[in-house]
């Protein structure tokens, strides 16, 4: 697969995105063992008008999230100045969020006003997106089996409707969670 000996072989800041966050524990503590890595849970980093919003049963909006992925966009810049390696998790539906994962505040410069910001660069080569799916109805299974989470599993639909699927460009890795057991997916990075 495409940047894998990267992976393997080089010093790599990784973000992960995902549709559901059922599949971050245990999956995450596994990858974190297998690469000895933190994990950075990207719902630690929402706000707690987020939080509320969501327990409501209200979706986000981009004005509701962009905070979030700054705060996240942080966490990437810090592993990386520091020459670390870290798993950070968080649902980064569109390009836009991921571009704002990469670039910060720069890339909602840029969203806003493409004719006087020079254009972004392409996606890091340290920071590696993978893209966890699957058919919503088993995404909706696993929401809803969950307990003690804020996010309710009806705010699926909204999710699957603000997604944008990256591109080869975005140096991504897409994984099936339906054909794919959380070892397989483990042993695939």
């Amino acid at each position: 697969m495409r940047g894998m000996e990267r992976w393997r072989d080089g010093p790599t800041r990784l973000g992960r995105w995902c549709l559901k966050r059922h599949d971050l524990h245990p999956d995450g503590s596994v990858w974190m063992w297998q690469l000895g890595w933190p994990l950075y849970e990207g719902d630690d980093f929402h706000p707690q008008e987020n939080i509320d919003k969501m327990t409501r049963g209200e979706p986000l909006t981009d004005q509701d999230r962009f905070p979030w992925l700054l705060r996240l966009h942080d966490v990437i810049e810090r592993e990386g100045c520091c020459g670390g390696n870290a798993l950070v998790t968080c649902s980064a539906l569109k390009r836009l969020y991921r571009q704002i994962l990469l670039h910060g505040s720069k890339a909602l410069s840029s969203s806003h006003d493409q004719d006087t910001v020079s254009p972004l660069p392409p996606a890091s080569p340290d920071v590696c997106f993978l893209f966890l799916h699957g058919d919503y109805n088993l995404i909706y299974q696993r929401l809803a089996s969950r307990e003690g989470h804020y996010m309710m599993a009806n705010l699926l639909r909204s999710q699957f409707d603000a997604l944008e699927p990256p591109s080869d460009e975005e140096n991504v890795l897409p994984l099936d969670i339906t054909l794919l057991s959380i070892t397989d997916m483990t042993l695939e990075m």
